[in-house]
């Protein structure tokens, strides 16, 4: 892998809910993933973003330390150009994948058309 390349760090786990501890645990793991930056693209898939290798690999054993022993927690390291190449079937992105991306332009403004303008 490339020092200086964007990368993804995607997370996706199953973890048990059948009793009040279990309930916790899962809840702890995902205020977990959404202070260390991770965003929810699916139920139980959450994606960082990190600046290059070393990043990935610092996340990465910090999931590693913070991830629940009960359950299945899976990660998969993809370039941000592999992530960007996902297709959405539905079409409909969250506005925060739209705005977490590696591209250098940044809309401002509301969601209305361009035609009343």
């Amino acid at each position: 892998m490339e020092k200086n390349r964007f990368m993804r760090l995607m997370v996706l786990f199953d973890l048990p809910t059948e009793t009040k501890l279990h309930l916790k645990r899962y809840r702890d793991f995902v205020k977990y993933l959404k202070s260390e930056g991770y965003i929810r693209l699916q139920y139980s898939v959450y994606s960082k973003l990190c600046i290059n290798s070393d990043s990935v690999r610092t996340a990465e054993k910090r999931l590693l330390v913070n991830a629940p022993v009960e359950g299945d927690v899976r990660f998969l390291i993809v370039t941000e150009r592999q992530f960007q190449n996902i297709a959405n079937i539905n079409g409909s992105y969250s506005l925060q994948e739209q705005i977490t991306t590696t591209d250098l332009t940044l809309m401002i403004g509301g969601l209305n058309d361009e035609s009343d303008l």
